[in-house]
């Protein structure tokens, strides 16, 4: 039995725990010795024929400071909603054209300046660089056909010759590839910007054919032209109006080089490519360069030095000697000499 120790009520339900009238926690109360000659009371006889009375469910009373912990209140859900963030504003589809059409216009433009600069930049390389001839179609030839008119005739050529360029027998002018006139005995040639420029000899006296052919040339004032500076053998006008020749360079900067190269078919072609030389003299300092052409054979000195040989494979025997010059520094030439 547990009793209420607020109220003094007793419940004889071993399961309950809480007083039905204040709430309070019941106590368990010590069992008492049963009196044998206690009168024993039993309760009335449950009438089965009406239905229970309806008992009356009591809320027990709250201990005071206790609030039990189903009765606390719950704080009602809040919907989350996120931040409010202005639309924005749509643009139009005409400034997207026309930003678009701004942004092809901008690559196209870099791209053009960029090719464009290679370019510039692959013309300056060429010419820069020894090592590449710039190779550009069309020089200034002998225009005279009746040059060769002592060869083509079978007249009998002299032994040997000289021009000293005390007379001016050469062609003289400014060119479209050039320019080129006497000044103190002597021959002077200078080239446009990126090409090169060859003036042959004015007349068949100059034949190459089985000829030694030796000039002196030197660069004014000790700046060599970038693609090479030198004498040329066997030159003539093709049927075509264009160059036919070989013709022994020279560069003369900080490492002197040589090459030989042909002119054919409106085109300048490497047979033999630059080659670094110790004969070749630097700066201002004169050299004398030698061509010997022997039947179908031609061999090339500079300085009394042999540097090389080809094979006249192009049959270019009838033409005559000639002068080649590149870029735009001044080159002198003097005291050529043939002799067959």
């Amino acid at each position: 039995m547990k009793r209420c120790p607020s109220c003094n009520r007793t419940y004889n339900d071993v399961t309950l725990n809480f007083c039905l009238e204040d709430g309070s926690p019941l106590v368990a109360e010590a069992a008492t010795p049963s009196d044998p000659n206690a009168t024993w009371r039993f309760p009335t006889p449950r009438d089965t024929a009406e239905p229970a009375p309806t008992e009356i469910y009591r809320q027990p009373k709250p201990l005071l400071n206790q609030v039990p912990e189903m009765a606390q209140p719950r704080p009602s859900p809040v919907a989350q909603y996120p931040a409010y963030q202005p639309r924005p504003q749509q643009k139009s589809n005409a400034i997207w054209w026309l930003l678009g059409g701004l942004v092809v216009f901008a690559v196209l433009g870099i791209g053009l300046f960029v090719v464009i600069l290679a370019l510039a930049s692959l013309g300056a390389s060429e010419n820069a660089n020894v090592n590449n001839n710039s190779g550009v179609i069309v020089r200034e030839g002998n225009e005279n056909k009746a040059a060769q008119t002592n060869t083509n005739t079978g007249d009998t050529l002299p032994a040997s010759m000289t021009d000293d360029f005390s007379s001016e027998k050469w062609k003289t002018g400014n060119y479209q590839y050039g320019d080129i006139w006497y000044v103190d005995d002597e021959y002077h040639m200078r080239s446009k910007e990126k090409t090169y420029l060859v003036m042959y000899a004015p007349s068949g006296e100059y034949n190459t054919e089985n000829a030694k052919v030796s000039v002196t040339t030197r660069s004014v004032d000790g700046t060599s032209p970038a693609s090479g500076y030198g004498l040329i053998v066997h030159g003539e006008k093709s049927k075509a109006d264009e160059l036919e020749d070989y013709a022994l360079l020279i560069y003369t900067g900080d490492e002197p080089q040589y090459q030989v190269v042909i002119h054919k078919g409106g085109s300048q072609k490497s047979l033999v490519p630059w080659t670094k030389s110790s004969v070749i003299r630097p700066g201002t300092s004169p050299n004398q360069l030698e061509i010997r052409s022997e039947k179908d054979e031609l061999s090339f000195y500079v300085n009394g030095r042999y540097l090389t040989r080809i094979t006249d494979s192009e049959n270019f025997k009838r033409g005559v000697a000639g002068f080649y010059t590149s870029e735009t520094a001044e080159v002198a030439f003097d005291d050529l000499e043939i002799e067959r």
